[in-house]
């Protein structure tokens, strides 16, 4: 399952209008850590897609939104909820630290 893309043009609709979470992977494909991730969000977003919605925006074809949040080094995730960001994650960590980080915005199912 490939996550869904959004760019500076519809970041706003798809992203800050949002009526569940929005975890943004910003991105680019030059960024060997952000293709070791890419396979965790995916299943994280194939889990729990209807608690949170993953979506990428690659840096260099988007500058302005990574500029207006702020993103300096990647990966870098945030999670937008009503609009604001609520929750920063920079770096590549495995599936299971994503999951910790975004605890109260999923319910980790227990695992076996």
């Amino acid at each position: 399952m490939a996550l869904k893309s959004v760019t500076d043009a519809d970041f706003d609709a798809a992203v800050l209008s949002s009526d569940k979470p929005v975890l943004v992977d910003f991105w680019a494909e030059w960024c060997g850590p952000c293709r070791q991730i890419a396979p965790s969000l995916e299943a994280i977003a194939a889990e729990y897609g209807d608690e949170i919605e993953i979506v990428k925006l690659n840096i260099d074809q988007n500058p302005d939104t990574a500029a207006k949040y702020g993103v300096m080094s990647i990966p870098t995730l945030n999670v937008y909820q009503g609009g604001e960001v609520v929750k920063t994650i920079v770096g590549a960590k495995p599936k299971a630290a994503i999951l910790r980080d975004l605890d109260g915005f999923v319910t980790i199912k227990p695992v076996g």
